[in-house]
């Protein structure tokens, strides 16, 4: 099964919401969401990394969320669709924001330059990473506070914002942490090449 299979499937399959199908129908004709990158350089850099990076912090979310010691601490309680929607939403802000390009790059062995392959970035709506993507998705389908707060601060400290502020919201909205830690996860564990 491809990535944008999945993707959808587990999209239908827990995202019921009013919109859902709007949404579902702007990702797959009217963007780039299955076909480009998750970032420029870094994770999930290559054509249908967003939305493999998106499967992954899902997947991420799902076993944190289920780990014994954290249900013994916490017991959270999320349903199935506010975790699909908060993984699978989480980096909508990333839509149409990058482009192809070269880059050269020195091979090590012979000291000769190439170009290869590369991404741009250029983000014709700069409203920021977590409230970009919360806008995008609340465009469609109606959020609860916990969800948009979620994805708002899915960056946790690696973002520019406030120590204190993220600190704050992170212990306000347990599922803003959970969504954190699995975004770190995916990103320097499953998907990092460097």
């Amino acid at each position: 099964m491809s990535c944008k299979e999945e993707f959808i499937e587990i999209f239908k399959a827990n995202i019921t919401r009013e919109g859902a199908d709007k949404l579902l129908d702007y990702l797959e004709h009217k963007s780039d969401f299955f076909t480009a990158p998750a970032s420029a350089r870094y994770h999930g850099a290559y054509e249908g990394g967003l939305c493999e990076h998106s499967l992954n912090v899902y997947h991420c979310l799902v076993d944190y969320l289920q780990r014994e010691r954290v249900q013994e601490l916490y017991g959270l309680d999320y349903s199935d669709e506010s975790i699909a929607i908060v993984a699978l939403c989480h980096d909508f802000c990333k839509i149409g924001c990058y482009k192809k390009s070269f880059r050269n790059v020195k091979d090590d062995a012979t000291g000769q330059w190439s170009k290869v392959p590369s991404f741009t970035f250029d983000d014709p709506l700069p409203y920021g990473h977590g409230e970009k993507s919360v806008y995008i998705t609340n465009g469609f389908i109606r959020l609860t506070r916990e969800e948009a707060m979620a994805i708002r601060w899915h960056m946790g400290f690696s973002g520019p914002e406030d120590n204190r502020t993220v600190g704050q919201a992170l212990r306000m909205y347990p599922l803003a942490f959970a969504l954190a830690t699995a975004d770190m996860e995916a990103s320097y564990f499953l998907e990092n090449e460097e």
